[in-house]
């Protein structure tokens, strides 16, 4: 019984390796390459990247890394991802897997270092350089660790310890150090399996050197749709949309600003509707939200619930769309907070740009157009209304002509066009003038 055991475990064993070979025979590779500013552009390559893997049945995917950095919350779902990928991945560094790009190579199952390559400097700096505050250092060392020890641990001896050293990993966030690892230190410390010149020395320590290469190019829908998913741009379009709409308030009829609002939210919820991550709910609280405000303007009086209602439905809706769209999977509430950043820079910049626009120091081709700055002229048909007649408000007089009741009186020797108060008054009656209504004199008989 167990040689007919061994018999059919042999007879596996060599059906298997005949049909895939011992040099990767009829495997896929898929190679994700990785080198551009990590952001949320970069990210949904990323994302893409890893379903077009999933879909073509890859056996490995290979990140081929080349970056100084980036944005540490675009980083973070690029980390994310990559753990969550139920296929193997290897990140391939050359040259650099700097700041952001550490902890993204620090993600995959496995790191290959071409000569010359470093990884590390993982310091959270501002636009200018300088190291953020220790508490965003904090954070990053803390993704750094968790990620290292994740990796699990490996048998040293009679001991274990741990595959990606955690203190290394904790060095890379330092301001004071921030250290970088050769690829021979990578190597040695345990943060790379091995040196190689090019992708197919990292597949032929890979024992998949004969496998099928698929390499993954992001198509200019894609580089469009990323531009427009980055965390600037969409500040702007908020920007645009909701000043539009103010500034289309206070302006007669559909014009400019209506095309400007309507075009910023296209390409502001484009991104989200081509990936199939925006909600249908997400749409509706945005049109309710814009109907409310448009109620409140034209049909109610005054700024009340319907007002505040639809701003706070609108600035759900532009959350909402964010975080569906840069969700890795289930609740993110990191993600929940960036958005609400992002929509708060786009409405103190809309509300800014409107003073702007609509104030004695903005451009006078935007004034000009808005019902607060538009000027009556005479020549155009508008007739101001004569207030210099109020000084004969009290004074008396006499009737010039009949009154029926329109007619004229004799003021200080000043013919002037009056009417009576509903009577008939026959021509050189002493009168009074009672009211100015309409433009008009208003007089009665003297008593």
């Amino acid at each position: 019984m167990k040689n007919k055991l061994l018999i059919f475990l042999v007879a596996l064993i060599s059906s298997v390796t005949s049909l895939f070979g011992a040099d990767g025979a009829g495997s896929t590779v898929f190679v994700l390459p990785l080198e551009r500013e990590i952001d949320m552009q970069a990210f949904r390559h990323v994302r893409n990247g890893l379903k077009e893997a999933s879909d073509c049945g890859a056996d490995l995917l290979v990140l081929r890394l080349n970056t100084f950095g980036g944005a540490v919350d675009a980083a973070d779902s690029i980390r994310a991802a990559l753990r969550r990928c139920p296929i193997g991945t290897v990140a391939f560094v050359d040259p650099n897997a700097a700041s952001a790009g550490a902890l993204i190579a620090l993600s995959c199952d496995s790191v290959f270092m071409s000569p010359g390559a470093s990884m590390g400097s993982a310091t959270v700096v501002n636009g200018a350089g300088e190291p953020m505050p220790e508490k965003y250092q904090q954070y990053m060392r803390a993704m750094m660790r968790a990620t290292a020890e994740s990796h699990g641990k490996t048998a040293q001896g009679d001991s274990l310890v741990p595959r990606r050293n955690p203190e290394i990993a904790d060095r890379m966030v330092r301001p004071d150090e921030s250290i970088s690892l050769t690829a021979s230190q990578a190597v040695a410390e345990g943060y790379a399996e091995g040196i190689a010149p090019n992708l197919d020395s990292v597949l032929e320590q890979l024992k998949m050197q004969d496998a099928k290469i698929v390499v993954y190019k992001p198509s200019l829908s894609d580089d469009i749709l990323g531009f427009l998913s980055n965390a600037a741009v969409r500040a702007l379009l908020v920007t645009l949309i909701l000043g539009a709409i103010y500034m289309e308030m206070h302006t007669p009829g559909l014009g400019f600003a209506a095309a400007v609002a309507i075009v910023a939210a296209v390409l502001f919820f484009l991104p989200m509707f081509v990936s199939g991550a925006l909600s249908a709910w997400v749409i509706l609280c945005f049109i309710l939200g814009v109907a409310l405000v448009a109620l409140e303007v034209f049909v109610i009086p005054g700024f009340g619930i319907c007002g505040v209602a639809g701003g706070v439905a609108i600035i759900a809706s532009f959350c909402g769309a964010i975080m569906e769209s840069d969700a890795v999977t289930g609740f993110d509430f990191t993600g929940m907070v960036n958005a609400f950043f992002t929509i708060l820079a786009g409405l103190v910049l809309a509300v800014l740009g409107a003073i702007w626009l609509t104030g004695k120091h903005g451009p006078k081709l935007i004034r000009r157009h808005t019902e607060l700055m538009t000027e009556l002229k005479s020549s155009e048909g508008f007739v101001g209304v004569d207030m210099g007649m109020r000084k004969y408000l009290g004074l008396e007089g006499v009737t010039h002509t009949d009154m029926r009741p329109a007619g004229k009186i004799v003021i200080d020797k000043e013919i002037l066009p009056a009417v009576s108060d509903g009577e008939y008054i026959r021509k050189g009656t002493h009168v009074r003038v009672v009211r100015f209504e309409n433009a008009q004199l208003i007089v009665e008989k003297k008593s």
